[in-house]
């Protein structure tokens, strides 16, 4: 008998992070806040725990900082919903942003796999 699988835990957002994976999925198109969910997920294969609630937050804070517009629509499941596009300013500071969390996720990368041990 096979034991049955087990999904692996997903990981928690790190401080700070949420915000760049929102203004990352928005700099395409305008999406709502199901489709952003969808596309953070899709693109982890799963692996964050992306709370619904963070999520709105991070929309609003991201509007009132002028870094995603947001326009009423309608979505293909005929439902008004709020979509999201990347602003001018948005797009600048997503990439500044970046290359932060690039340079941090190097860094760690470096220091876990060192060959060296401190004894």
């Amino acid at each position: 008998m096979t034991p049955p699988k087990t999904e692996p835990a997903k990981l928690a957002l790190l401080r700070g992070t949420l915000d760049v994976f929102v203004l990352r999925a928005v700099s395409g198109r305008a999406l709502h806040g199901f489709e952003i969910s969808l596309w953070i997920d899709q693109n982890t294969k799963g692996t964050l725990d992306v709370d619904d609630s963070a999520l709105y937050q991070a929309l609003h804070r991201l509007e009132a900082r002028g870094y995603v517009d947001g326009e009423w629509g309608v979505s293909e499941k005929n439902r008004r919903a709020r979509y999201y596009a990347i602003t001018r300013i948005g797009r600048q500071h997503l990439a500044r942003e970046t290359e932060k969390l690039m340079s941090y996720a190097d860094t760690i990368t470096m220091l876990l796999a060192s060959a060296k041990v401190a004894r």
